[in-house]
């Protein structure tokens, strides 16, 4: 994503949106004519994924999903939703690393990382993970920020998650609710933000039905992190299921 690698990235939050990355990225499908697509989306590249699908759906086979969501209101609601989220935020208070562990909420989430003044960006990978990462794997998730200043997009992104509620649910309606190619969840046990989120998918996505659904445990919110091998076993299986095997049957053998 644009603001989280290594090369060069914007250093104002206000040159970020959830619609510039959407745009961005379907562009570079389209760019390199991606076709017969299996999307993965966790977290953010569920909540873009999902859009790049609705942009040119042809281009996609089959669709996983891990601890993420399309999160979308109609009417009213999804006028004003945004508005009194960042009206929120504004009002609750500094919380520092253990008031956010103590007590994990998405709202409380998303106020920290607006209001701490460097992202600890190694802790809250730590945090949101069950495995003890390794100093060296910590370092490599710090790389691409070495100062505050490297950190717009990692620290705007969350508080754009619920700004285009009315766009998302216009997709809901035109693309999602009639998906009928495979679309399986991989959610983990362990992630407080996410814990449910699987469950509107199930009731509205037709590519659901019949697909092996599975619950990743001892994953936190990074279960690409956590259980890496695991998943990849799991979309592996996904995108090339085993064939039936052709039942054998003995031809009796005629007398002479």
């Amino acid at each position: 994503m644009l603001g989280f690698g290594r090369s060069d990235k914007p250093i104002n939050t206000k040159a970020y949106s959830y619609q510039l990355h959407v745009d961005m990225m379907t562009e570079l499908v389209r760019g390199l004519d991606l076709k017969d697509i299996t999307l993965f989306g966790q977290d953010w590249g569920g909540m873009i994924g999902l859009r790049v699908v609705a942009e040119d759906p042809e281009r996609f086979a089959r669709i996983a999903i891990g601890n993420s969501g399309l999160p979308a209101e109609k009417g009213i609601k999804g006028w004003i939703t945004y508005p009194l989220f960042k009206l929120q935020i504004a009002r609750l208070k500094r919380l520092s690393e253990e008031e956010l562990i103590e007590d994990i909420t998405f709202l409380k989430w998303v106020a920290y990382t607006q209001k701490v003044e460097n992202l600890p960006i190694g802790d809250i990978l730590q945090m949101a993970t069950v495995t003890e990462l390794s100093p060296e794997v910590i370092k490599a998730y710090e790389a691409p920020f070495p100062d505050a200043t490297y950190k717009a997009g990692a620290k705007v992104m969350p508080k754009l998650v619920p700004s285009q509620m009315l766009v998302n649910q216009k997709i809901w309606d035109e693309v999602f609710s009639n998906w009928k190619k495979p679309f399986l969840l991989t959610f983990s046990d362990s992630d407080p933000i996410t814990a449910g989120g699987d469950k509107i998918f199930l009731e509205r996505v037709p590519g659901t039905k019949g697909q092996k659904h599975i619950t990743i445990k001892n994953a936190g919110h990074f279960l690409q992190e956590d259980k890496g091998e695991e998943l990849a076993k799991i979309l592996i299986k996904f995108i090339k299921p085993a064939k039936k095997k052709k039942k054998q049957t003995k031809r009796k053998k005629k007398k002479k």
